[in-house]
């Protein structure tokens, strides 16, 4: 009858547990993170959802036909606003006069407000573009009329340069800079709460380190 080697594997040496300053470490700065990531994720939302569609839309900008809606007139300009014109002091770039501003708001349905227009003896020029469309006005002081015309190039158009910031004006450009530091806000939060969960998620770097490999190989191997 065969007799059993004795067992001599050494059971495992079990790692010390964490101290209670390091788990009230640990737990502050998880609760920070998820607050502050949830927080950033709340605000970014819709401006996340608007610039991930808009890219979608501005990478395949060429697949995308549009039919821009051109709008045309002349007007002839009456008494009153020719003498608001006259009496403008002339220079080569000024804001047209209110009366006149008005006027042209009123005929235009665009805000003029206090644009630039290029002022010389012949013409006052206005160029207003904005976000999807463009739009001018061309004041014949000699011949006392107004050539207007906007080009629309739908809502594709109008929230791509939203995306890109063109003609939008310093508020929608602040929105941008804040949204973005939101946005940075949520990715390094997002980075310290996988940095508190990796021991337990195996694939944690690995995934993260394949998002950074897969963007930089085809930058580097196929964008030509």
């Amino acid at each position: 009858m065969s007799q059993r080697s004795p067992d001599t594997t050494k059971p495992p040496i079990p790692s010390d547990p964490p101290s209670v300053s390091q788990t009230l470490r640990r737990g502050f700065w998880l609760r920070t993170m998820i607050q502050w990531h949830w927080i950033s994720s709340a605000v970014c939302l819709i401006g996340m959802i608007l610039f991930s569609v808009t890219g979608i839309t501005l990478n395949h900008a060429s697949q995308i036909e549009t039919v821009p809606d051109v709008e045309h007139q002349i007007i002839e300009l009456p008494q009153e606003i020719t003498d608001a014109i006259d009496a403008q002091t002339p220079a080569e770039k000024a804001p047209l006069p209110s009366a006149v501003a008005t006027w042209l708001s009123d005929q235009t349905g665009i805000a003029i407000g206090s644009r630039e227009a290029e002022w010389n003896e012949d013409e006052i020029y206005l160029s207003m573009p904005g976000p999807g469309s463009d739009a001018w006005v061309s004041i014949d002081r000699f011949a006392g009329e107004v050539e207007f015309e906007r080009t629309q190039r739908g809502w594709i158009s109008y929230f791509n340069d939203l995306h890109k910031g063109r003609n939008t004006g310093p508020a929608w450009s602040w929105f941008i800079d804040i949204f973005a530091i939101a946005t940075l806000v949520f990715c390094f939060t997002g980075l310290g709460l996988l940095f508190l969960h990796a021991r337990n998620r195996r694939m944690t770097w690995p995934l993260v380190g394949l998002g950074l490999i897969v963007p930089f190989l085809l930058a580097l191997l196929l964008i030509h």
